[in-house]
């Protein structure tokens, strides 16, 4: 999931010190939900189900992918530039991105909100 710059979001700036060694894993860190529902030669299906309170690492997106809200709530994201974003995120939205190697993105998600927050995520790999 990538921030986008809504009337929602708050953008700020955190220690990387704090994250130090999660963020040198990070780049081998293809874990990009917190269960794989299916899987192909040209498919991966991920559910992220964060309760509130609760936070996926940080891990680096490297293919084209598109995720998609299914339970909406706060969510709170960190990039590796040492920035953060702050956002709500609504049942139904959704968002294509596009990635490689070369131009991985690397963050976390952190569920700041009161509710579950639930994502369904579709890394493309062909």
């Amino acid at each position: 999931m990538e921030s986008d710059s809504t009337e929602s979001a708050e953008h700020g700036r955190f220690s990387l010190s704090d994250y130090e060694a999660e963020l040198a894993k990070a780049p081998a860190n293809f874990e990009v939900g917190t269960a794989v529902w299916f899987e192909n030669h040209r498919i991966r299906v991920w559910e992220i189900r964060l309760g509130p309170g609760e936070r996926g690492p940080f891990h680096a997106h490297t293919t084209n992918y598109f995720w998609t809200v299914v339970e909406g709530g706060r969510g709170l994201q960190r990039f590796t530039d040492g920035t953060f974003a702050e956002r709500d995120y609504a049942v139904g939205e959704t968002k294509y991105l596009e990635h490689s190697p070369e131009t991985a993105l690397i963050h976390d998600l952190e569920n700041i909100g009161e509710t579950m927050l639930r994502f369904v995520t579709v890394e493309l790999l062909d």
